[in-house]
């Protein structure tokens, strides 16, 4: 399919719900010299992935349509450098390994362009530990610090540990070592991202280019975290639990700052758009009866004009969203098997 795209259409598909594309003259020569590019999307192995994986899942489905070879990072150094136990990595990169295609499958991509990389595999060998020596001998502290400060934790402080100053130095050797053209990151990883186009060329690499999604809020108004259990709705919830966390979700009447609109506009209406389907809000017809969408963007206005119920809505996203986990939750028994040993606290 992407090979019958032209240029343009491609880069409509790699664009679409991008906060910021760093480098995008580059991407788009891109674009037009290299038949395959290379774009990387890490992810380290801490708690489990939740509903906001749907956002880079749905990117990653967009750059496979637009021509795209994607290496999925499992980043199983980072987690334990960001507080995970060492034994439980291999657990949980197993578990990762597992359900993050089903994801991108129910994003709609073809996950055979996909290519998993281990990070252990790649960032223990002499010559990237060479480089990570030579670059810590290059930046800063207080730049290291305010490169991982959206995504490590306890980063600050006399007790914070070496461990988080050393993370981002390895996304950014990272980009070298998967041979990559571009990495794809949320917001939260920008500093990271500029850190790398900055301090690879000192190392005699090139640049890369720098794909940036936004983040979804948390359902309690945050940004959703696996280790917030009301913030957000875990894969492998079923049908009355998501309807019971989007019940509590955080939805003032007529005011669209929040998680569950976020979701509608970023996920739900780009798939339902994709599909050429509608959204379905189901009332009761005291209430006015049932509602179709085609558009977000009217969603959103009946909900600012308080034609639309937060109620109705949160129960309508719920449904959609039991839709797209039932695909992934045909691999239950399975994933609740690795889940056990990767988590098991659970």
């Amino acid at each position: 399919m992407a090979n019958e795209l032209s240029v343009e259409k491609r880069m409509e598909l790699v664009k679409r719900n991008i906060s910021e594309i760093i480098g995008e003259e580059d991407l788009k020569k891109l674009l037009a010299g290299k038949r395959k590019p290379v774009i990387y999307w890490g992810t380290a192995p801490t708690g489990r992935p939740h509903v906001g994986y749907f956002l880079p899942g749905l990117k990653i489905a967009d750059l496979l349509k637009a021509g795209f070879h994607v290496k999925i990072l499992l980043a199983d150094i980072h987690a334990a450098l960001d507080n995970t136990p060492w034994n439980l990595l291999e657990h949980r990169y197993d578990y990762y390994k597992k359900i993050i295609p089903l994801v991108i499958s129910a994003m709609g991509g073809d996950v055979k362009e996909l290519e998993f990389a281990k990070g252990s595999e790649i960032q223990l060998k002499p010559e990237y530990m060479y480089d990570l020596l030579q670059m810590s001998s290059i930046v800063s502290v207080h730049d290291s610090r305010k490169a991982a400060a959206e995504v490590v934790k306890n980063i600050e402080g006399d007790s914070a540990k070496l461990a988080g100053l050393i993370y981002p130095l390895m996304q950014a050797i990272d980009e070298q070592y998967l041979e990559v053209d571009a990495q794809l990151g949320g917001t939260d990883q920008r500093k990271i991202m500029v850190l790398a186009r900055e301090i690879l060329p000192k190392l005699g690499y090139k640049e890369r280019i720098e794909i940036i999604n936004p983040l979804i809020p948390g359902l309690i108004g945050k940004k959703m975290s696996s280790s917030d259990v009301k913030s957000k709705i875990d894969l492998l919830d079923d049908e009355n639990i998501v309807s019971e966390k989007l019940r509590g979700a955080e939805m003032i009447e007529g005011n669209p700052d929040n998680g569950v609109m976020a979701f509608l506009k970023y996920i739900l209406m780009v798939i339902k758009s994709d599909n050429k389907q509608k959204f379905l809000v189901e009332r009761s017809q005291k209430f006015g009866g049932n509602l179709e969408y085609e558009t977000y963007e009217k969603i959103e206005k009946d909900f600012v004009d308080k034609k639309l119920h937060p109620l109705d809505l949160k129960n309508a996203v719920a449904k959609e969203i039991s839709k797209i986990l039932a695909p992934i939750q045909k691999h239950r028994k399975e994933l609740d098997r690795l889940s056990k040993l990767g988590y098991p606290e659970k």
